[in-house]
């Protein structure tokens, strides 16, 4: 589906105008009051943008929100370290699992439509998080709410592809990318915040019954602002590629997240030993698929996209580091030193503020240099990631938030620098049509990626961390592991395409 950008002009119009020979302004299937349409197309217009965003931000945050709530929530609850694994893997795996099936769904049955449906479930499993009366019902309403962010973060992207073009398309691709980076930093600072305040007594429930005000604010701005859109070829649901892709996730993640905490029983090996042939099968199935003229659930032709398949390679270790450092910062922050929920939240503030002056920037930059800022922001995050090293070696046990201050700083403008212009080069020569499946596989990269440096960087980190002295030692050793982890992305970023499109 090919769609003409708004002009400024045009895009101010009012609703009752007429914009790009399109008469009354706003198309059959167009959110009422939506921006005017272009070639009898409907365009997302400024509020419909910060709508998507809203819906791009709250499962991101709600991925990470829970870290700095985890010892609120176990002395509540009694949880115990497998059952805490389990609210924060639960709603990992179910949101990696059914994400490129959420896009899907959004291709068929129309992203606004897919996108209302997904914000209103969000809110309403939030809600059963907020209430649940004991650790088993929190597992599953987590469940359900990654099942619910499935459903609503593809629509995001694919109605920013479909919706804008070129200058404006670019910068929206930006704002993505600094919502996506700000919101897994700022759900930290805010469940500190939260639970810290203690609401009425709410505690770390506070931390998801805050999301259903927002949720219900989403859905009426989404009903007037968003506009509908599909692909113009919708295929139906891959159901053996869908079936084989949740196997081979679960396979690889669930052992991955709950192995340490269970005691790496039985079940752990035997999963990671399926994983490679659930791989393998569904590589096979989609590609066989897509021989016969079908159209898979990842069309193996998407891949043959140059900026797609290498951007995808970049984003593995970049968001596996990214994710395990979260976790790992607000552990030790808690645990290894005793600081407040306040505190470690505080800990961040430095790398959001850097984070989103660059991204902001990124745009610029990119006309200018092209992907060598991906490269220039490898260098500057590593550069972060050793001075924090170097910081927590050198000061442990003494370590203060004004002292963490440069080395978060540093890392968090790296950050800015990458992850905003890799969604836009992995996107860039995706086609309208494959907008939603596009999407979701660039996303379910992401969160598989996040959900891996939980685990294994997490997993390092509480093994070394056997008492208090050995937590600085651990989280240094950590750190270094991130530390390589950039190098590739650095080395990686070499063979990004110069232009960006």
């Amino acid at each position: 589906m090919t769609t003409t950008s708004a002009s400024p002009r045009s895009a101010a119009s009012p609703p009752g105008g007429t914009s790009g020979g399109a008469p009354g302004g706003t198309p059959p299937g167009a959110a009422p009051g939506a921006s005017p349409v272009v070639h009898g197309r409907p365009a997302l217009g400024p509020l419909g943008l910060f709508t998507v965003l809203l819906g791009a931000a709250l499962p991101l945050i709600d991925f990470f929100i829970v870290n700095v709530a985890l010892p609120s929530i176990d002395h509540d609850l009694a949880a115990g370290p497998a059952l805490l694994e389990l609210v924060v893997a639960g709603y990992g795996l179910s949101y990696a699992v059914l994400l490129v099936l959420g896009g899907r769904l959004g291709d068929l049955f129309g992203r606004r439509r897919l996108f209302l449906a997904g914000m209103a479930a969000f809110g309403l499993t939030s809600l059963a998080c907020g209430l649940a009366p004991d650790a088993w019902t929190l597992v599953g309403a987590r469940v359900a709410q990654g099942a619910a962010a499935a459903l609503m973060l593809p629509q995001v992207l694919a109605t920013i592809h479909s919706s804008t073009e070129g200058a404006r398309r670019a910068k929206a691709l930006s704002l993505y990318g600094a919502t996506a980076g700000l919101s897994m930093v700022a759900g930290q600072i805010l469940g500190g915040v939260l639970v810290a305040a203690d609401l009425a007594g709410s505690g770390w429930r506070a931390v998801f019954l805050v999301n259903v005000p927002v949720a219900v604010a989403g859905l009426v701005l989404a009903f007037r602002t968003v506009p509908e859109t599909r692909s113009d070829r919708p295929a139906p649901v891959d159901v053996p590629g869908t079936l084989l892709l949740a196997l081979a996730l679960t396979t690889l993640l669930a052992p991955l997240t709950e192995g340490r905490a269970a005691g790496w029983p039985l079940w752990t090996w035997v999963s990671l030993a399926v994983f490679p042939f659930a791989a393998v099968a569904f590589w096979r199935v989609e590609r066989r698929m897509d021989r016969r003229g079908g159209t898979p659930l990842v069309p193996p032709s998407l891949l043959g996209l140059v900026s797609l398949r290498r951007g995808l390679v970049l984003l593995l270790p970049l968001c596996m580091g990214f994710g395990g450092f979260m976790f790992v910062i607000a552990v030790a922050l808690q645990q290894g030193l005793g600081l407040g929920a306040i505190a470690s939240g505080l800990a961040l503030v430095p790398m959001a503020v850097a984070f989103f002056g660059a991204s902001l920037a990124g745009p610029r930059l990119v006309r200018r240099w092209g992907t060598r800022v991906v490269t220039a922001g490898g260098l500057i995050q590593g550069l972060g990631i050793g001075l924090l090293a170097v910081t927590v070696w050198r000061a442990w046990p003494d370590l203060s938030v004004g002292i963490l201050l440069p080395g978060m700083a540093i890392a968090g403008l790296g950050q800015g620098l990458q992850l905003p212009v890799l969604f836009r080069i992995i996107l860039s020569e995706v086609p309208g049509e494959r907008a939603g499946v596009g999407s979701g596989v660039m996303v379910t990269t992401q969160q598989s990626a996040l959900a891996l440096g939980v685990a294994t960087l997490g997993s390092l980190y509480l093994g070394l961390a056997t008492s208090a002295p050995d937590a600085g030692t651990a989280l240094t050793t950590t750190l270094l592991v991130q530390l390589a982890m950039v190098a590739v992305t650095v080395a990686l970023s070499a063979r990004l395409p110069r232009k960006v499109g």
